[in-house]
């Protein structure tokens, strides 16, 4: 079957082209079984979150938490909602996608961390609005779902993905979402305390996807795709094996300023003695997710990570069945449940209580909770 999308392509810290391509694989929705890792160690015991969405997490800030112990800041989380006025459809993999229910599942998850919750801010984790959204309404489904968002009691802090870059270009969608940008960049940091840095990676920064044609961005990122993909629709991994297979149109990598700007904040952080969570809508770990959903250069970006002791947490979207490693320099990554999945009735949000040793993600529904321990 052959899907043709038309592609419209077209920071730093705070406190507190259109082109046409025709593609045989239904981009961005190739990935099917979400694994949980535990120092890249199957866990069979991957459990389901106790919360529902009209209940209290466990946990609220300002109220004790887990093993007794107050969390200095909670926040939300939610990734790829990929709302669209259209009926439901299904993955590549024949997996059911519930375009219009998303937004029921987003709606919830803002008035349960409205109603139960005392958080310090909001994350969305990419991929707001979904590439099958008639292009005409594009513009009024993101404006729809970042709406919603701004219901929350508090800052919303967004990432790009694959689905919100075909929907809109750059120079539309990063002030929509509110994304502190230089030269259409997508990359900023913040300290929601003085004890931690949040992270926002531009997991797009090099891509076909995500630039006018002719930017120098897209095309190191198509002679990137010529070199290591062999297929004519560079969104098939056919014939490719291993991580190898990482390199589908539908992903991107950090370009080298990027890296450049990451290494200056994790010494920054590492000097302030903050700890990090770092946030990509593009996974940056075998271990958590499918090879096909990986980002291009996760093995340049996490060589920078795993220079400081600073980072505990990497937290991802886009591969939608989610999971969970801990990397062998004891780093955790969890990969976020897509609430696009969610039938009528069903949920996958949370909430994540930050400690000193720890992070507690509260999940709801089709969301695992999940304990992050700090390796000293």
């Amino acid at each position: 079957m052959s899907f043709l999308f038309s592609l419209c392509l077209s920071s730093r810290h705070f406190n507190l082209d259109s082109k046409s391509f025709t593609i045989t694989t239904l981009i961005g929705q190739r990935f099917g079984v979400g694994r949980f890792y535990m120092g890249h160690r199957a866990n069979p015991l991957a459990f389901q979150g106790t919360c529902s969405s009209d209940a209290p997490m466990t946990s609220t800030n300002g109220s004790v938490g887990v093993q007794g112990k107050q969390p200095l800041f909670s926040f939300g989380v939610i990734s790829d909602v990929q709302y669209a006025d259209i009926p439901d459809g299904r993955s590549f993999l024949g997996v059911p996608r519930y375009y219009r229910h998303s937004i029921k599942v987003l709606q919830r998850a803002i008035s349960n961390w409205n109603n139960h919750r005392k958080l310090k801010f909001a994350i969305n984790l990419g991929d707001i609005a979904d590439g099958f959204c008639p292009k005409d309404q594009s513009l009024t489904t993101v404006q729809q779902v970042v709406q919603e968002f701004e219901k929350f009691n508090g800052p919303v802090y967004h990432l790009i993905g694959n689905h919100c870059l075909y929907n809109l270009p750059r120079e539309k969608l990063l002030p929509l979402l509110k994304i502190p940008t230089l030269k259409g960049h997508a990359y900023y940091d913040f300290s929601p305390t003085p004890e931690y840095r949040i992270v926002v990676l531009d997991g797009y920064d090099i891509s076909a996807i995500g630039w006018p044609e002719g930017h120098p961005n897209t095309l190191e990122a198509l002679e990137l795709l010529q070199e290591k993909n062999p297929n004519a629709d560079k969104n098939s991994p056919v014939g490719m094996c291993g991580l190898e297979r990482r390199f589908l149109m539908f992903n991107g990598a950090v370009g080298r300023e990027q890296l450049q700007w990451l290494d200056n904040v994790l010494q920054d952080a590492s000097t302030h003695g903050q700890a990090v969570v770092v946030c990509c809508h593009l996974p940056l770990d075998p271990g958590a997710a499918t090879q096909e959903a990986l980002l291009w250069n996760y093995d340049e970006v996490m060589d920078v990570i795993h220079r400081y002791n600073c980072v505990k947490a990497c937290l991802a979207g886009h591969d939608h069945k989610g999971g969970h490693s801990i990397d062998l320099h004891g780093v955790h990554h969890r990969v976020i449940e897509a609430a696009l999945e969610c039938p009528a009735g069903s949920d996958a949000f949370g909430c994540i209580d930050v400690y000193h040793d720890m992070l507690s993600l509260s999940g709801t529904d089709r969301m695992a909770s999940t304990e992050m321990l700090f390796h000293s």
